[in-house]
């Protein structure tokens, strides 16, 4: 799911079961080292553990492979 912010910025959206600081610096390991990602949060107080990414082209199933592949859920966020 993707929305666009600008011509050249989107925001993906998933729903995660990212919790703890652990899991936090995992994924820090991971969406860091994308060049492509500008600025990216988990919102570990709503129910869904909302990863949000703003990024510059980067591909959104790679996003999500590498995040489960770390073993975490991570799926497509529906309105």
């Amino acid at each position: 799911m993707q929305a666009l912010i600008n011509a050249q910025t989107s925001v993906i959206i998933f729903k995660t079961n990212i919790e703890t600081d652990q899991d936090l610096n995992k994924i820090a390991l991971l969406l860091n080292t994308e060049n492509r990602i500008r600025k990216w949060s988990v919102d570990r107080e709503d129910i869904d553990h909302v990863l949000r990414i703003e990024s510059e082209g980067v591909d959104e199933n790679k996003i999500k492979q590498k995040v489960e592949y770390a073993g975490f859920l991570c799926e497509d966020l529906i309105d």
